[in-house]
């Protein structure tokens, strides 16, 4: 398989994390994965003030954690997307949390009920029994996806996944 990619998106608190998980699992046992998380609000902390690493970030350098266990990487300028799959090495997949406008296959999580606007940059929906499909005019082209379902999420993954360039 060639390095392949495909995203998540949805409203704050509707399991976006949670079935990035599920489905990793899933497919860890056949393929390299990679999981690319997005923060707009700037919310995560990478490390603690005082420690080398920070230091070392609060200069402005790009900075590179290694351990027996992890490589994190901090930096402090904005990377394109391609230019951060890039960096994750060999995979065979890359997963993207977030990110609704970057053009990869994308499964939009809802949960109660579906923002409409998340439509135009998504190729499926992924919804559990508490939304109530009858009361939204999806577009036909939408694949609809159980939630809960996750071999049928990674089903739709291995078979609309985007080949990326290397």
């Amino acid at each position: 398989m060639s390095k392949r990619a495909v995203a998540f998106t949805g409203p704050s608190n509707s399991g976006k994390t949670t079935t990035i998980i599920k489905v990793a699992k899933e497919l860890n046992s056949s393929l390299r994965l990679a999981i690319i998380k997005h923060d707009p609000s700037d919310k995560a902390i990478f490390d603690k003030e005082g420690k080398d690493s920070w230091k070392f970030s609060q200069v402005g350098a790009e900075v590179v954690v290694t351990s027996p266990t992890r490589t994190t990487f901090f930096s402090k300028k904005h990377r394109e997307v391609d230019e951060i799959i890039s960096l994750v090495g060999e995979v065979d997949l890359v997963i993207v949390e977030g990110l609704k406008t970057i053009p990869l296959p994308r499964i939009a999580i809802f949960r109660n009920e579906i923002d409409p606007s998340y439509f135009e940059y998504s190729n499926a929906l992924a919804v559990d029994d508490s939304v109530d499909l009858s009361k939204y005019e999806i577009p036909k082209e939408l694949d609809i996806l159980d939630l809960n379902d996750t071999k049928a999420l990674t089903n739709w993954i291995i078979a609309n996944a985007k080949s990326i360039k290397e």
